[in-house]
């Protein structure tokens, strides 16, 4: 094979390389192949490769390139394991679902297959999607690839590290608190949630079905905005699909704030963010007020009760969700005397700590006797920070925030800490409670670990979020570093 890939290429670089026949995609792919048998010993990204079929799909788009014009067809990516395809073990990090291979496709597999571009495995996550590290999944913890003694974040955290490692060109992960924003910014690379209702949730198996969101992992904004193109629609199945046709996100990528107001929430700058995280953000906006933008500082008041509110609402949820687990339907099944049993068991042998301890936080919060206190109480306090951001975008454009408090923290430090686990959510967890974009940029290192700013927009204007974020790494170089895994 001529062609070599060492791990540096952007997706947007790897399609024009398929567009003008530098190579094919069965090239690329095994390329890439070879890229993860080469590095995933260290980084452990993946929980599956399914070569023979990412292969097919190269083959496919080879044998009639005119079908998929532009975009990322032939361009090869990964799916966090919680993403259903047809016919492949998806476990969801979990052993209670070690073995199910689903029946469908997830609304977001049937564009990527449409769009011509080729999935190459499925990336190991916190079990169910409950973690901020991936040291929950039941299998193995994934490694930073910037230092392998560190934490990736979670819950995408495989997805992410496959990405920083340049085991493939893009990746999709999921969002319910961070779970995107906050492994983008410990492993140095894009990460998007978007607008609830942007992207169809239908096949994402759920941890909270009213925060969660598929999203991109990639390299840079502009991969991010092809990746996009290729999964934002409109799916009737999916009720909460928003029904308008998406724009064309790569139209966004314009070196140019000019205009643009952003504000600076005082509340994300707390207690808690690290100085240099702080600094790194601070010097970010001033990159953005060189390129043309007005700064302002802007008040978000209720943001402090955020954290908290998530974790009611999202183990409320959670409880609900995998109470399907009962080992009836799929997955593990441990055999008993009698029905109750055999639910206790398979649930007490399938659920790793982290999610038996959401499931009951849920249970308890939604039981007759504290439903008023926590659940309701929680979302009303949900409907506050939704206004907060009302208020501040009727002065402003874009807020910019810090994406974690903290750099990467080591494998093992929190891990008999949840309290500070979960702090590592509190800049992120606002913005699904409330529904709207966010993206994380890389923007900084301190200690050779990666630093990550957050902007978020309103809802359904991630063209800002583009346009901006564009304009920052346009500016700045810090998307061309690469760890030297």
């Amino acid at each position: 094979m001529s062609f070599k890939y060492d791990g540096f290429m952007t997706a947007a670089e790897a399609s024009k390389a398929l567009a003008s026949r530098e190579v094919s995609s069965r090239e690329l792919t095994q390329a890439t192949l070879e890229r993860i048998a080469a590095v995933d010993s260290k980084v452990k990204s993946f929980l599956k490769i399914i070569e023979d079929q990412a292969l097919s799909q190269a083959d496919r788009f080879d044998a009639n390139p005119q079908s998929f014009p532009g975009g990322l067809a032939g361009v090869p990516g990964a799916l966090k394991d919680n993403i259903c395809m047809r016919g492949i073990e998806t476990t969801c990090g979990s052993l209670i679902l070690e073995g199910w291979q689903p029946p469908y496709d997830a609304g977001v597999v049937t564009q990527i297959q449409d769009s011509g571009s080729v999935v190459i495995g499925k990336t190991n996550l916190d079990e169910f999607a409950m973690g901020s590290s991936t040291e929950n999944s039941a299998y193995f913890t994934t490694c930073n690839p910037w230092n392998t003694r560190h934490v990736p974040g979670g819950s995408s955290g495989g997805s992410a590290a496959a990405v920083a490692a340049g085991e493939v060109f893009w990746a999709l992960g999921s969002d319910t608190g961070g779970s995107i924003r906050q492994p983008a910014a410990y492993c140095g690379v894009v990460g998007l949630k978007p607008t609830y209702g942007r992207v169809s949730r239908y096949g994402v198996i759920a941890y909270a079905s009213s925060l969660d969101q598929i999203g991109p992992l990639t390299r840079t904004v502009e991969d991010a905005a092809l990746v996009m193109n290729m999964i934002s629609a409109h799916d009737p199945k999916d009720s909460t699909s928003y029904p308008e046709a998406p724009p064309d996100y790569t139209k966004s990528l314009k070196r140019d704030v000019s205009g643009f107001t952003i504000g600076i929430p005082r509340e994300f700058f707390g207690q808690g963010i690290a100085d240099p995280v702080a600094q790194a953000v601070m010097d970010s906006a001033t990159v953005l007020e060189r390129s043309g933008a007005r700064l302002i500082d802007v008040s978000t008041p209720n943001v402090g009760y955020g954290l908290p509110c998530y974790y009611i609402l999202a183990p409320a949820e959670a409880s609900s969700n995998l109470a399907r687990y009962d080992g009836v339907r799929y997955g593990m099944r441990v055999e008993a005397g009698d029905h109750a049993e055999m639910f206790r068991q398979t649930r007490e042998r399938g659920f790793g700590a982290e999610v038996k301890q959401r499931i009951v936080i849920g249970t308890y919060v939604l039981s007759a006797g504290y439903y008023d206190a926590f659940y309701l109480k929680a979302q009303q306090v949900r409907t506050l920070l939704s206004r907060d951001f009302e208020q501040v975008f009727s002065q402003c454009d874009l807020l910019i925030t810090p994406t974690v408090p903290t750099t990467a923290f080591a494998i093992g430090e929190h891990i008999d800490d949840p309290f500070q686990m979960k702090l590592s959510d509190v800049c992120t967890s606002p913005v699904n409670l409330a529904g709207l974009p966010a993206m994380s940029v890389p923007c900084g290192f301190s200690d050779g670990l990666p630093i990550g700013m957050q902007l978020i927009a309103p809802a359904f204007a991630e063209e800002r979020i583009f346009q901006a974020a564009y304009t920052f790494e346009q500016a700045t170089d810090y998307h061309k570093a690469r760890p030297s895994i």
